[in-house]
Formats: C-alpha cells, structure tokens, sequence
C-alpha cells in the first residue's frame, strides 16, 4: 500500500498528491492529512476515481484508505 504524506498541506496540493499517487496503477492507498478540507477532498477525488474510501480520524488528523 502507498502512503501519501499530506500533513501541513492546504489544497489542492493533497488532491494533486493524491492524483500522481493514483497514476502510479496501485490499488491500495494510504492518505494523510491535517485538515477536514483536504479529507473531504481527497475522499471525494478518489471515489471518482472508482476507489472504495475509509476514513479515520485520530488527534486532529485524517488517515484515508482509498482501495479498488
């Protein structure tokens, strides 16, 4: 599973991480970030993407499992 750090970024950098992330081809994806804005975001990208989104919060951050 790829991690995708995006922690202390404001958007859209999380979702254009996301992106090259996905462009790779792997269908396993781990997204971190620091901001409700960027988890709604990323979230909704990756299910428009076809990916199935998880979400758990945990101290103010946002840990997304995005698979196929």
């Amino acid at each position: 599973m790829k991690t995708v750090d995006a922690r202390g970024l404001s958007c859209p950098e999380p979702v254009v991480l996301t992106r090259k992330a996905i462009s790779s081809g792997d269908t396993a994806y781990q997204i971190i970030v620091d901001s409700p804005t960027a988890c709604e975001n990323v979230a909704r990208y990756a299910k428009d993407q076809g990916y199935r989104v998880e979400i758990e919060e945990k101290n103010g951050e946002f840990t997304l499992s995005a698979t196929k």
